[in-house]
């Protein structure tokens, strides 16, 4: 038996995250072609995806370079809200243009759990509670 689980999406342009706060990502861009001139910006195909992410308000990466407001993904890889621009970020960054919260975990109206509340609750979930 599923567990339904409902989210809802928040377009970038309106809204943003709290800041640290891990959050389903809807990314879009464009894939480049195998086979068409690396410089023809309608070479390749459009894509929208989900991925994992974290927003945060200041970002520091690898090379030192410090982004605002700003996702990024568990490899380190940073991308603007969709429409913003505000750290000169370029077009083929792959913005973000709608975020929602994680889901709860199952059968709970919370993220995070420890100890009893976790056995428990986890128990409850996989039809092992009581």
């Amino acid at each position: 038996m599923g567990i339904r689980a409902q989210v809802e999406w928040v377009d970038s342009r309106e809204r943003l995250p709290r800041d640290g706060i891990p959050v389903a990502a809807a990314i879009t861009g464009r894939f480049p072609s195998d086979d068409a001139d690396e410089r023809d910006p309608h070479a390749g195909q459009d894509f929208w995806l989900v991925r994992p992410m974290y927003f945060t308000t200041r970002h520091f990466d690898e090379d030192g370079r410090e982004y605002h407001d700003c996702f990024v993904d568990s490899d380190g890889v940073v991308r603007p809200p969709y429409g913003r621009d505000g750290d000169n970020l370029q077009d083929d960054d792959d913005p973000i243009t709608h975020w929602a919260y994680l889901p709860t975990l199952p059968g709970t109206t919370v993220h995070y759990l420890t100890g009893e509340e976790a056995k428990t609750a986890r128990a409850n979930a996989l039809g092992d509670g009581a």
